[in-house]
């Protein structure tokens, strides 16, 4: 096998990348990398500099992995701060260092994607070779692969990779019928303080327009960016993506996008922006001028959750944090991190720091699971 990096998604064709990947998990997407390149919001100059990883067999792609070389860790949403901390206080370089993961998007999927008939483990071997052979060339400390699948995480385990765990709010469709039947799940308390939080959203005069990718228009999408980087900016904080990026989207890949506007006296006064992969909602990016009752919860999730239902996806990722989710019908489950390390003593305390954490957040699932909504 033979390994390359590529400083361009666009130095393969997109025919090439997406037949590897395939096109039920947006984020990989060819379109959807390409227009985090284009629009500027990932490169060498915002510390995202791209060094995809190929796989060939002869002349032949067989295998893919996205991959950056950081040189900070903003964007990330697995919180490795400590240890760069750690490494300067004793004299050492944290940054740069190589990243596998999809900028800004704390979704779960796949991270390492080969053609049909390959072996994973032997194309993941030579990674690792590459990687661990390359590091000290390139001046690289670490490799993180966050948000690798279950599967993706035991064979990273197998090859001496320490695995960190987190916790996110995901919701499952047990088959419903439609929200209703939904809501019959939850014990009486609260199904009637979700149902009041609705009612809220009527009250107030506000009505919700769910609006396919294709039907997006650019007023629409204008406005919803407004309202996106309200929720950084209200902050102090840059938005990490651009009006380019989405309006590039908006034409790449329409049909996996979905806008809910919430519109109150003729007027837009909120908006969610999700990605739809093939069993599964991704909820990813919010905002509103103005703060309305339960308008977050409508936009994000009941919205979600009914389009769920109504099109039989089995899934709702709607991202990182969110113990108001719980309420909601969305349960704790747990995420995955894979790091190489470099140097061995850091190696060492790195891995038994992940073993002290596991222990904790296995506690916190626990306990967020028992204030689940659902009937006993």
């Amino acid at each position: 096998m033979k390994i390359s990096l590529i400083n361009r998604i666009d130095e393969i064709s997109r025919e090439d990348w997406n037949r590897i990947t395939g096109l039920d998990y947006p984020f990989i997407r060819y379109e959807f990398l390409y227009a985090l390149e284009k629009s500027a919001c990932v490169g060498e100059e915002t510390g995202w500099a791209i060094q995809h990883c190929l796989v060939y067999d002869k002349d032949e792609l067989i295998a893919l992995m996205p991959m950056y070389r950081k040189t900070h860790s903003h964007g990330e949403y697995v919180f490795d701060f400590e240890w760069a901390h750690a490494y300067q206080q004793h004299g050492l370089s944290y940054y740069p260092k190589w990243l596998t993961a999809i900028p800004f998007t704390p979704c779960e999927g796949e991270r390492l994607f080969v053609k049909a008939g390959i072996d994973k483990g032997s194309v993941l071997k030579s990674i690792l070779s590459f990687i661990t052979v390359s590091a000290e060339e390139e001046n690289i400390s670490t490799w993180h692969c966050l948000y690798p699948t279950p599967a993706e995480t035991e064979l990273l385990k197998s090859f001496g990779l320490t695995i960190r765990e987190g916790v996110q709010f995901r919701w499952t469709n047990k088959d419903y019928r439609d929200f209703k039947d939904y809501l019959d799940s939850f014990n009486s308390k609260k199904r009637k303080t979700l149902l009041r939080e609705r009612r809220f959203i009527s009250d107030q005069g506000i009505t919700l327009k769910q609006i396919h990718g294709k039907d997006i228009t650019e007023e629409q999408l204008n406005i919803f960016y407004q309202f996106y980087q309200l929720t950084y900016l209200k902050r102090g904080n840059p938005p990490y993506l651009n009006l380019a990026f989405f309006k590039e989207i908006a034409e790449t890949m329409s049909d996996q996008l979905l806008l809910i506007l919430a519109v109150k006296e003729n007027n837009y006064v909120g908006a969610a922006f999700s990605l739809v992969g093939g069993d599964c909602l991704y909820g990813r990016y919010w905002g509103c001028y103005e703060e309305y009752h339960s308008l977050h919860f409508e936009a994000c999730y009941y919205q979600g959750l009914e389009y769920c239902i109504n099109n039989h996806l089995k899934r709702f990722d709607s991202g990182a944090q969110g113990e108001h989710k719980i309420a909601r019908g969305f349960e704790p489950v747990t995420t995955y991190s894979a790091h190489w390390i470099c140097d061995p003593e850091f190696a060492t305390a790195i891995k038994n720091f992940t073993k002290r954490e596991a222990c904790l957040m296995e506690k916190y699932r626990t306990n967020a699971a028992e204030l689940l909504p659902f009937k006993k």
